[in-house]
């Protein structure tokens, strides 16, 4: 791939911070895996947010920055435990004080999704000047690795559909943990103010970016991509009952941000047909 705007000659991002949020991750952070990110992809940059860990998560977590170069690993403590979408929140807005990224993004401190699948968003978002955000999207698809449980699946698909009938979003998953953005005043704008949700709080961030947006622009600027691999790790925070109230928390969220008309009836209702049949 040739250079691009808010690339280096080599195609590749001049900066980006990646924002790892942490909750109890002492049994399952991969500490030597992102080691490695940081040795292959010297444009790499990792904020790492524990939220209030009980364990030794913390500990961990400065252990780490302390073996990577200097630099590249930024730790940030919350007090309290505020959830996930407080903590990557938290960690974006630090991402943006004081350094000059190109890229940002959040990444689930799991690995569910691989760090290998990182140049594959990053290149997806260079491609084109007028993508600003790129998702992860968790597709079984022949070709590609998705291990995911079928109960979680099929209450995900439950969840994406409740999601496109309410909010008018035409995304078929809005949960996975991998998203990078292009560094915009939309998005500086979009953080401003803590999320109402602790759940779907990926959803209220695409609310409140459509929002500051013209009809029509998520066409050309939102991006959802498929991974290659994916697989379920034990230990998620998401409990069963996360989703029975999630039509809860998108009342909520379509009451206090109303309904973003960005799609057709005849379209919501082919996307809703296709993630039922997946």
């Amino acid at each position: 791939m040739g250079p691009t705007h808010g690339a280096r000659g080599d195609g590749s991002p001049r900066e980006l911070w990646l924002v790892v949020p942490c909750r109890d991750e002492a049994r399952r952070l991969d500490s030597m895996a992102f080691l490695e990110a940081l040795r292959r992809w010297p444009w790499l940059r990792l904020c790492l947010v524990d939220d209030g860990s009980t364990d030794g998560t913390l500990g961990l977590l400065h252990a780490l920055a302390e073996q990577a170069p200097q630099g590249r690993v930024r730790v940030l403590s919350l007090p309290d435990n505020l959830g996930k979408g407080e903590a990557v929140r938290a960690g974006l807005l630090a991402s943006l004080s004081g350094a000059s990224p190109d890229i940002v993004g959040f990444w689930d401190a799991d690995l569910s999704t691989p760090l290998d699948a990182l140049p594959l968003l990053v290149d997806t978002m260079l491609a084109d000047p007028q993508r600003e955000i790129v998702m992860g999207s968790r597709v079984k698809l022949l070709g590609l690795r998705v291990e995911r449980r079928r109960r979680r699946h099929y209450g995900g698909r439950v969840v994406a559909t409740l999601i496109s009938l309410v909010l008018g979003l035409p995304v078929y998953d809005t949960q996975c943990g991998a998203k990078l953005f292009r560094v915009s005043p939309a998005l500086r704008a979009v953080l401003v103010e803590p999320f109402l949700t602790r759940w779907l709080f990926d959803v209220e961030l695409l609310v409140r970016w459509l929002q500051l947006h013209p009809a029509g622009a998520w066409q050309t600027a939102l991006c959802e991509l498929p991974l290659p691999v994916w697989r379920h790790v034990e230990g998620s925070k998401v409990r069963p009952i996360d989703a029975l109230l999630a039509p809860r928390e998108l009342l909520r969220i379509r009451r206090h941000y109303g309904r973003v008309s960005v799609i057709s009836a005849s379209s919501a209702g082919q996307a809703n047909r296709t993630g039922a049949m997946e």
